[in-house]
């Protein structure tokens, strides 16, 4: 018998311009480079242990509160609610499936939590994935170290979080652009 079973997954990509609209370049870790910093190890050796990049794209975790909205959504039961807020944090607390909210997540410089632009894409099949869409503008120096979808503008479910990434620093004017997606496919 064939069976499908539906997988989903959440891609955060982050980008950066400083205040007069040049990109910064953001570190990426390769395998190295994670294993040092999960061990308290900071270090940007370009190729050694990651690369910089225009954007830095993350793969980040789908928690269990997220997942049962998402079952909600999808019978429309106990009054679903989508998600379509974004937030940043200074946590550094490695992200879990039992997450509920960002370790610190930031309320003040210009990085509140903010209602997204929602678009559909295409990944494999048309429309399978829900991109969320957001440009900060910091109004202080901020260091951000995670991330986070949510259902409300205050408080609300977490659809995902991530917060094992090289931090990113921010000045005043910089802005910084995130791009949620979340992708639904068929895992055979």
């Amino acid at each position: 018998m064939f069976k499908n079973t539906v997988g989903i997954k959440g891609v955060p990509i982050l980008s950066v311009k400083d205040k007069n609209g040049k990109t910064k370049k953001l570190f990426n870790d390769n395998f190295i480079g994670k294993f040092l910093r999960e061990n308290g190890i900071e270090l940007k050796i370009p190729f050694l242990t990651g690369l910089y990049k225009k954007e830095l794209v993350l793969k980040n975790t789908i928690t269990d509160t997220g997942l049962a909205e998402m079952a909600n959504l999808f019978g429309n039961v106990s009054s679903p609610v989508a998600f379509t807020y974004l937030a940043l944090g200074t946590g550094t607390t490695a992200e879990t499936t039992s997450d509920t909210a960002l370790e610190l997540e930031i309320t003040d410089s210009g990085l509140a939590r903010a209602s997204a632009t929602i678009t559909r894409e295409t990944d494999t099949v048309t429309n399978d994935t829900a991109q969320l869409l957001h440009t900060w503008t910091a109004t202080a120096s901020k260091t951000i170290s995670e991330l986070g979808a949510f259902n409300d503008a205050t408080a609300g479910i977490m659809a995902g979080r991530k917060a094992s990434f090289t931090a990113i620093p921010l000045t005043s004017g910089d802005s910084l652009q995130m791009t949620y997606k979340f992708t639904m496919n068929r895992i055979l």
